[in-house]
């Protein structure tokens, strides 16, 4: 009877310690997955804040060269800055002349 008794507990502790390692393997999986999933999830949103940011410079960018290219044609318009000094893109935009040879007005060039 000790015999068979000796055999159930060391039958038990075996099956306990195989629960054990189960579990262990489990959570180690489980981790792993988990620190899989961030891993993509932050991956994902950097690639999209790249993404935004991109936009966000290029639009940037945009909106300076127009402010830039506005500034260029009211000083030129003006008579503060000469069309060669402002340089190529001022002398796109000035008003034409009229025949008296004085400028026209916004209103009559168009």
């Amino acid at each position: 009877m000790d015999a068979l008794k000796k055999g159930l507990f060391m039958a038990k502790d075996g099956v306990v310690a195989a629960a054990e390692k189960t579990k262990a393997g489990v959570g180690e999986a489980a981790t792993k997955t988990k620190e899989g999933v961030f891993y993509v999830v932050a991956q994902k949103s950097n690639e999209q804040a790249n993404v935004v940011a991109d936009t966000a410079v290029a639009g940037a960018n945009e909106v300076a060269q127009a402010a830039v290219d506005g500034a260029e044609t009211a000083a030129v318009a003006s008579g503060f800055v000469s069309a060669e000094e402002a340089g190529p893109v001022a002398e796109e935009a000035v008003l034409p002349k009229t025949e008296a040879g004085g400028e026209q007005t916004e209103q009559a060039a168009q």
